[in-house]
């Protein structure tokens, strides 16, 4: 059997499973959702998502074939009538996007388009400066978590990227919201968010390494000069607590602050989120890579807390939702809400 014969078979498949999924969705105003999750549904590296207007297909491990694309193509073009297909491979080094596009598909690719999560609007683009989709689909069973959680409550997102979940909170009643992010271009969709969404306050947004942030917001402090280098700027912030903090670092960063790496130091970033929620509070943790235990991590982070004098009443893992299916049970985004 021809490649995209296979192919189409599995997406034929995944389309089927997800058919009751995504008549909830949309009767939630949900219309972004992952079509195909390759690792899982036949096709390692290969990931067919929704956004809106948009189908975005992406390849991690090799190209699509021409021969695939256009099947590929066909059968979106027949299961879901009237959206752009847009194809970004990715399998070159540091996943940056590389292939070319006609100008036509260029042009769509380039498109600024709004789509619906949960009745929150979003920003999306297939292409533009960054890499990453603009907002992780993965990750919309935490932000409906904190939509339920947020009324009257207070939130700090770190690592906020397009500040997703930050407007989503907002959306569902939060009192204050606090972004956090070094990027200003992430910082700018994340206004253009908020502008897309009544919300009845006004959600902050703070330019700044996590590192130094946390460290001010918590009370240890952050000093300008380390060892005799003084550190590149950051923003002068009070202590002050939250009751809610959203904690979703990527897999490693270094900067002059200080390294984020989730296999062996995720405790550098732990305790300062901790001590900057309040007491009775709650911290949502996230943890993306896949070779570390979901286990292993939920008992370094309760003894992390210990040692930092603070105690973990409840522990509950949220998983991803359907469209996200895992062979094992044990999906490479491990998501940890914390009752402290």
């Amino acid at each position: 059997m021809p490649d995209s014969q296979n192919l189409i078979s599995a997406l034929h498949e995944a389309h089927e499973v997800r058919r009751d999924l995504i008549a909830r969705l949309l009767k939630e105003k949900t219309d972004a959702y992952r079509l195909f999750h390759g690792t899982v549904e036949g096709r390692p590296g290969l990931t067919v998502d929704r956004y809106g207007s948009l189908i975005l297909v992406q390849s991690f491990h090799g190209p699509l074939m021409p021969a695939e694309l256009e099947a590929l193509e066909g059968f979106y073009a027949e299961a879901c009538p009237g959206l752009d297909v847009i194809y970004n491979d990715r399998s070159h080094a540091n996943s940056r996007i590389s292939n070319a596009l006609p100008p036509e598909q260029l042009a769509k690719a380039e498109a600024l388009r709004e789509f619906s999560e949960l009745g929150v609007k979003y920003r999306v683009q297939a292409r533009h400066g960054g890499q990453d989709p603009w907002l992780f689909l993965d990750l919309r069973a935490a932000r409906r978590r904190i939509m339920a959680e947020a009324p009257g409550k207070s939130l700090l997102n770190t690592f906020a990227y397009t500040c997703g979940l930050g407007i989503a909170a907002a959306k569902a009643g939060a009192k204050h919201v606090v972004n956090v992010d070094f990027s200003e271009t992430s910082l700018s969709i994340g206004k253009e968010n908020a502008r897309l969404n009544e919300l009845p306050i006004r959600v902050r947004f703070v330019k700044s390494d996590a590192f130094a942030a946390l460290r001010q917001l918590s009370g240890i402090g952050q000093a300008k000069m380390v060892r005799g280098k003084r550190m590149p700027p950051f923003p002068v912030l009070e202590k002050h607590s939250f009751d809610l903090v959203f904690l979703d670092p990527p897999r490693y960063a270094k900067s002059a602050f200080g390294v984020v790496d989730l296999v062996n130091d995720y405790s550098a970033l732990f305790k300062p989120a901790l001590l900057c929620t309040n007491e009775g509070g709650t911290l949502v943790c996230c943890n993306n890579v896949a070779q570390v235990d979901r286990q292993a991590w939920a008992d370094q982070l309760e003894r992390s807390a210990k040692k930092a004098g603070r105690t973990i009443r409840e522990m509950e893992w949220i998983a991803p939702e359907a469209d996200f299916p895992s062979s094992d049970g044990n999906p490479p985004l491990k998501t940890l809400l914390l009752r402290v």
